[in-house]
């Protein structure tokens, strides 16, 4: 049997996680997926608003789990979180972000979590992960530059009369098709483990890395295949449908990535309950908040990435899905938390500048930088200053 103080703590817990999740769903995960797309008109703001949660939810179910261990375990050394400072830093990264979506600025999710679980985790006697957080600076800094730079070349190369479209655009697609050859999902791996259509062919068929290569080429052709065939039939409508699967991809992707920073804090509370709470079951409770946040909240925010940042037609917002979607499944493969809103801005700032600016609000991306520093720095300083006063008082 639960006591009533372990119930009433875990009902706390997990009322501030899911607040987390529905922030993150109207302002992260739910919003910058599919901006891009509807800034190219190949979607509607509500319809994208709709699928970006369902899909959101499938990604935090079946790739959450990395994620969601890394923010709760691996960000403080030698102190595991009490369910006070959880729902601490729960509350207060929650707050930042809601703050930014009903003021029309995309903030970092990663960089306020992360900064509210380390400053209450040291706060709480912790000492910092270094390598961890190399790993994560490292990650977060070229962002802007490895996505920037991938969506500026690829829409030049788009926009290139040297390069047939059909003949890019296949192309594009097959890249596609390799990185899903290789991404994990929990359905396919052993319990509590991910695998991905190569390691399944690796198991069924044996030969290791020749049985490997050849699976990520065939889906590599099958993409790109599938994908000429469709512009041959109908050039506009084919980049269009191109489009609309890349933000899909980013949207699943977004939720195997953004669920871990609602959830993470949550582990240790769920550490001491009786009975154990499966980590998947953990996962869909999350992505649920995830869709919630994107059904109600996520309109607003996509309507500012997708025409305040920069004016993008269809190419360019090709250019800008494929590394945010490389991107994303990389930091969920490292398990390393990540801003999408970054991920997108970045490279839809990228793609804009490749057609010599193409709308990129300047002034808007000066104020977005600066609202994601402020975030991180406020959610740590406020995370280390808050718990510490609660400690004080002997409610730590």
């Amino acid at each position: 049997m639960v006591s009533a103080g372990v119930a009433a703590t875990l009902l706390i817990a997990g009322l501030a996680s899911l607040f987390m999740a529905w922030a993150i769903g109207a302002g992260s995960s739910g919003s910058t997926p599919f901006a891009p797309a509807v800034g190219a008109n190949a979607i509607g703001v509500m319809r994208a608003g709709f699928f970006v949660g369902i899909l959101g939810l499938l990604g935090a179910t079946l790739q959450g789990a990395n994620v969601t261990e890394a923010v709760g375990r691996e960000l403080v050394i030698g102190v595991t979180l009490s369910p006070v400072a959880a729902v601490l830093a729960l509350v207060l990264a929650a707050a930042l972000v809601a703050v930014g979506v009903f003021a029309g600025y995309p903030i970092a999710t990663a960089f306020t979590v992360t900064g509210a679980v380390v400053g209450v985790g040291l706060a709480a006697g912790g000492q910092p992960a270094w390598p961890k957080y190399r790993e994560i600076a490292a990650l977060w800094l070229l962002v802007p530059f490895v996505g920037g730079g991938i969506a500026y070349g690829t829409a030049r190369a788009l926009r290139s009369e040297r390069v047939a479209e059909r003949v890019a655009v296949p192309l594009l697609g097959a890249v596609v098709g390799l990185i899903l050859a290789n991404v994990g999902f929990v359905v396919l791996g052993p319990p509590d483990e991910a695998a991905s259509l190569t390691d399944v062919a690796v198991r069924a068929l044996g030969g290791g890395t020749a049985v490997r290569a050849g699976v990520t080429v065939a889906a590599a052709a099958v993409a790109a295949g599938l994908l000429a065939l469709d512009l041959r039939n109908d050039e506009t409508a084919g980049q269009r449908h191109f489009l609309l699967v890349l933000g899909a991809l980013v949207a699943f992707s977004a939720g195997g990535s953004q669920v871990g920073l609602a959830l993470g804090p949550l582990l240790p509370v769920l550490d001491n309950a009786a009975p154990a709470v499966p980590l998947v079951t953990v996962l869909f409770g999350g992505g649920l908040g995830l869709l919630v946040g994107s059904w109600t909240g996520a309109p607003r925010m996509i309507k500012a990435l997708s025409q305040d940042y920069s004016s993008l037609g269809p190419r360019r917002s090709i250019a800008a899905l494929i590394p945010s979607f490389a991107i994303a499944q990389s930091a969920v493969f490292f398990g390393v938390p990540v801003s999408f809103n970054e991920i997108i801005v970045s490279a839809i700032v990228g793609s804009g500048y490749a057609a010599g600016g193409a709308g990129v609000s300047r002034e808007k991306m000066l104020k977005t930088v600066a609202a994601w520093v402020l975030s991180l720095a406020l959610a740590l300083g406020l995370g280390y200053g808050l718990f510490s006063l609660l400690d004080a008082a002997g409610l730590g």
